[in-house]
């Protein structure tokens, strides 16, 4: 039994001899197989030198050049509108008129006594000429005569703050009250507002206020139409705003349609002297992070053998301002350098690569995104 005993656990012995033999050839046969990563597809984009032109963009609102909202001078019951809502009238035309029954009957009685009081000094006047009256009583004769015509002028003053006429050529907005309505003096009545030209007014940074000047074009966009629409600036504020820091700009542009109106919300871009051309790469080439932006430089690289492959860099940016598809990078990237344009964010320093551009991202400076 003893001798049976040491044959099995020799024969075990031998097995697991020949077991380890087995698994250290298997292992040797695998450190000796290559384990390097396989190259990551990505798609590039040469890096391209721009002379864009540099603007400042602000957000404003649209006023009219000239623009009130018309009162009652006088009150009265209104008996006429000659403008309705939305017309187009000329400086001094009638847009609303009031009861003046009863001045006009006033005045017809003033100017009665005014013909009276001009005979009266006719007469006075001969006669004084011939020393048959005082010169008191020629003095009340024009003193009459004097106040004959100031009551028909105040009359006719009176008459015509009962016609409320346009100050200004320009477009009647919603009327406020009614044919028959009764308003006591003081009471808005309707606006009016000069469209053609148009004011944009908007608000700048005061570190910004060295590059504007009188003059400068501007760009305009507004929700409601595709295309822009260009001014100028033709103020700018002579004093900054003590809780804002920023500095309030006036641009005037064409509106012959008067397509644009009063209150409109609008985009500026202030158009800024050309400065030097920027690198400008797309915006999928940026890796986003809190310790710094970087993108990934395709450059050929060796391995720890010497072996020359494809491979990327790692390279930290200063990003500049953004157009489109395409930011403008101010430092880390050069001309003519190809950048990681989409798997940025599979990639490591120095990872292998092969670059394969059938299908690449967007890279305009002017998109044009579907159902926009």
């Amino acid at each position: 039994m003893l001798k049976k005993f040491f044959i099995v656990i020799l024969g075990f012995i031998v097995v697991l001899l020949a077991l380890g033999a087995v698994k250290v050839a298997q292992i040797k046969e695998m450190s000796s197989v290559s384990h390097a990563m396989p190259a990551s597809a990505v798609t590039s984009y040469e890096a391209k030198s721009v002379a864009w032109q540099s603007v400042i963009s602000a957000i404003g609102t649209l006023a009219p050049v000239e623009g009130v909202t018309l009162a009652a001078d006088a009150d009265g019951t209104i008996v006429k509108i000659a403008a309705e809502s939305g017309s187009s009238v000329k400086a001094g035309d009638l847009i609303i008129g009031l009861d003046t029954s009863v001045e006009e009957a006033q005045l017809a009685s003033a100017e009665a006594a005014a013909s009276l009081a001009k005979l009266q000094h006719e007469r006075a006047t001969e006669l004084v000429a011939k020393n048959t009256i005082s010169k008191s009583e020629f003095d009340a004769a024009t003193a009459q005569l004097n106040q004959a015509g100031a009551n028909v002028a105040a009359l006719k003053a009176t008459i015509e703050k009962k016609h409320v006429r346009a100050p200004f050529d320009g477009r009647v907005g919603i009327r406020l009250v009614n044919l028959g309505q009764f308003v006591a003096r003081g009471r808005a009545l309707v606006p009016i507002q000069k469209l053609n030209p148009i004011y944009a007014n908007f608000n700048i940074p005061q570190r910004q206020l060295g590059s504007l000047s009188l003059g400068q074009k501007i760009a305009l966009k507004v929700d409601a139409f595709d295309k822009p629409f260009e001014g100028k600036i033709s103020a700018i504020n002579s004093e900054v705003d003590a809780s804002t820091r920023s500095v309030s700009v006036q641009a005037i542009l064409a509106n012959p349609e008067e397509k644009l109106r009063a209150g409109m919300f609008v985009q500026v871009e202030v158009e800024l002297p050309s400065g030097v051309p920027q690198v400008v790469i797309p915006a999928t080439a940026i890796a986003y992070a809190p310790y710094g932006n970087s993108v990934y430089v395709i450059e050929k690289m060796k391995d720890h053998d010497g072996k020359e492959y494809l491979g990327v860099r790692q390279q930290i940016v200063k990003l500049g301002i953004a157009r489109g598809d395409l930011v403008a990078i101010v430092d880390g990237v050069k001309p003519g350098e190809q950048v990681v344009t989409s798997g940025v964010f599979k990639l490591r320093n120095g990872a292998a690569v092969q670059v394969n551009n059938a299908v690449l991202p967007a890279s305009s400076a002017t998109p044009k995104p579907a159902n926009t």
